[in-house]
């Protein structure tokens, strides 16, 4: 069996662990602190509990712990306060300790709420990251971002809250559909798109097919960018901001279609946005929005935008990414490379007419 292992060097380092078949097994790749505790909380949603809960239940219960579990229900609409109290209220109710620790297992969602959980139930406990969907084991798994939503916008509560590891088995993507699958693509491809521009040539147009005759290599390489950046500037004062490219247009997007564009469509449909304007504006050489839709041609994206930018602009002045009358935008530069822009807020009305037009 294939394994590898990728260090994440935030402020409390962890590690990575990316294999087929690991799920099974989880117990075994647990840190060393987590065996204090006797008691494992599973926070997944009402897709995953029946599929994937009683494989990581054994795994735990066989190695002496107590499994409790909470689903709630799956979708973006339930990533809220709400839900947040109902998981606090779970384990306390199941009178939870300090030295016990969290499952998040799940898709991203999961893991923003499960983390953000684990980050303010008694002032802070140990999680675990396990994620089932490719979007979230490339991206959201690893970095320490939790958040709920917020009536005014996307991930507007949160905090910075590292996981002690993050166990990842592609054996889970089998049950994935192919757009949800293609949430996960769109956010590999950019990771390349910022950072590693081999890296993007090698996924541009493959098929899932061909992802998956590769995937623990693809997931790891995805960690191990992503990674860079944690380590260099974990709480998103610099060039953290990067993996930001595509996501000031994509969660205005999404907001604007009520979540009708799943996260990864919105993110790509954002890259595509901000490549065209950035070339149009005259702030980079090129019209790179081509590179994008062609590394996607294999999934089923649509670049056509049935919203006005009035709405999008509206949406993107509530986006945590603004700072009184200024947002920081990301302009791709080359293939491999992106730049942060500061413009003034008003400016982006133009940038998103210029993108979607």
């Amino acid at each position: 069996m294939k394994i590898k292992k990728i260090k994440i060097n935030a402020k409390t380092p962890y590690d990575v662990i990316v294999g087929k078949g690991l799920l099974p097994e989880l117990a075994a790749y647990l840190p060393n602190e987590l065996h204090v505790g006797k008691t494992a909380v599973i926070i997944t949603d009402s897709n995953v509990m029946p599929l994937y809960e009683p494989l990581a239940r054994k795994s735990l219960e066989d190695a002496g712990y107590k499994v409790i579990s909470h689903a709630f229900e799956s979708g973006e609409k339930h990533k809220t306060p709400e839900e947040l109290i109902k998981i606090l209220n779970f384990m306390a109710d199941n009178k939870v300790t300090r030295s016990d620790f969290i499952i998040a297992l799940g898709g991203g969602i999961t893991g923003d709420m499960a983390g953000f959980a684990a980050g303010v139930y008694l002032r802070g406990i140990d999680y675990v990251q396990i994620p089932t969907t490719f979007l979230a084991a490339v991206d959201s798994s690893v970095g320490g971002k939790t958040a709920v939503n917020l009536n005014a916008g996307k991930n507007l509560a949160g905090l910075f809250y590292q996981p002690s590891v993050v166990i990842c088995d592609p054996d889970v993507f089998e049950t994935l559909d192919d757009l949800t699958f293609a949430d996960g693509v769109s956010e590999a491809i950019k990771h390349g798109f910022i950072l590693d521009g081999e890296f993007f040539l090698k996924l541009k147009g493959k098929t899932r097919a061909q992802y998956m005759d590769d995937i623990v290599e693809i997931i790891a390489r995805n960690v191990e960018i992503k990674g860079e950046i944690v380590g260099a500037d974990e709480f998103e004062r610099g060039k953290r901001q990067l993996l930001n490219f595509g996501h000031t247009a994509g969660h205005a997007i999404e907001k604007c279609t009520d979540h009708a564009y799943t996260h990864g469509q919105a993110v790509a449909a954002g890259m595509f946005i901000m490549s065209r304007a950035g070339y149009k504006k005259g702030f980079c050489e090129q019209d790179f929005s081509s590179e994008i839709s062609e590394a996607l041609v294999a999934f089923p994206w649509q670049f056509t935008f049935k919203f006005s930018v009035e709405d999008m602009y509206q949406a993107a002045l509530s986006d945590k990414k603004r700072s009184g009358g200024k947002i920081n935008i990301i302009i791709p530069e080359s293939v491999g490379k992106c730049v942060i822009k500061e413009i003034n807020a008003e400016e982006l009305y133009e940038i998103f007419e210029l993108g979607v037009k």
